[in-house]
């Protein structure tokens, strides 16, 4: 629970929603429509931003009118991009109060609060009931999760038999040390980083059978370099997750970038799935 508590503060602050709102209508003007396209430019907490949920979803593949679950929503952007573009019901969950609050300000803003669900929990007792969901996706989630076991388990309860679930995880490469802060934590007492051959001794230990599993690495870096230099050299945009977690975030992109360069951490895309 001590860990819970440290990983909802670093993540967590007041006024977000109000701050993406404010950034939009400055950026684009005061009468401007404030859609799911509009505010994926900011609202997709992921390193690769908007780009690694269009590519969740051509993995996830959900059809419309289907139940699907997004552990770790944070304020909402991909349960908004599902919800608008594939005509589906998303159920979101998230530890941090402050990304819960912004996520359904956010989804009324863009008139889907009839199709999306928004529970502050932990992703290791989700607040979901069993055989509920036909798809399931987390993006960046695991690494402030010790217990990666149990976060499985959770997810495998949830779904209905035959069931899928997305992962895009950030796994532990080579051994040396790593910097900090990055954007999922200050210091090493909130990350906890699985090599990719532990994650998929866990969701086999889960119950799951994997049906795709991509390293994902080479592909991605040269584009997350790309972002460390942009970064460095022009610092932060009017538009962008900053606005989520403020000025800090440049340093922890960088140091996350960095990262990745000396080979300390792996970009893993899985798709598994609940036998039945």
């Amino acid at each position: 629970m001590a860990v819970e508590n440290d990983v909802a503060q670093h993540y967590g602050n007041s006024g977000i929603a109000e701050r993406v709102l404010a950034a939009l209508r400055a950026a684009n003007g005061a009468d401007a429509p404030v859609t799911v396209d509009a505010l994926s430019v900011l609202d997709h907490f992921h390193g690769r931003g908007i780009v690694a949920t269009k590519e969740l979803v051509e993995l996830l593949k959900p059809q419309p009118g289907e139940d699907l679950l997004d552990i770790g929503s944070g304020i909402g952007g991909p349960a908004r991009w599902f919800a608008a573009k594939c005509g589906v019901r998303v159920t979101g969950v998230d530890l941090t109060p402050e990304f819960c609050a912004a996520a359904e300000t956010l989804n009324r803003a863009v008139g889907l609060a009839d199709k999306i669900t928004i529970k502050q929990g932990s992703a290791l007792t989700l607040p979901v009931a069993d055989n509920s969901f036909d798809r399931a996706y987390s993006q960046n989630v695991i690494m402030n999760i010790a217990d990666k076991r149990g976060f499985y388990r959770e997810a495998f309860r949830a779904l209905k038999l035959g069931g899928v679930l997305v992962l895009s995880n950030l796994c532990r490469g080579s051994d040396g040390d790593f910097i900090y802060p990055v954007p999922w934590a200050e210091t090493a007492a909130t990350s906890f980083l699985a090599t990719p051959d532990e994650m998929r001794a866990d969701l086999l230990a889960a119950g799951f059978e994997i049906v795709v599993f991509n390293d994902t690495t080479e592909g991605t870096l040269p584009a997350t370099i790309r972002n460390r230099e942009r970064l460095e050299r022009e610092g932060l945009g009017p538009l962008g997750t900053h606005l989520i977690m403020g000025e800090r975030l440049r340093e922890m992109q960088i140091n996350s970038a960095r990262n990745q360069e000396a080979g300390l951490g792996r970009t893993i895309e899985a798709l598994v799935r609940k036998p039945g």
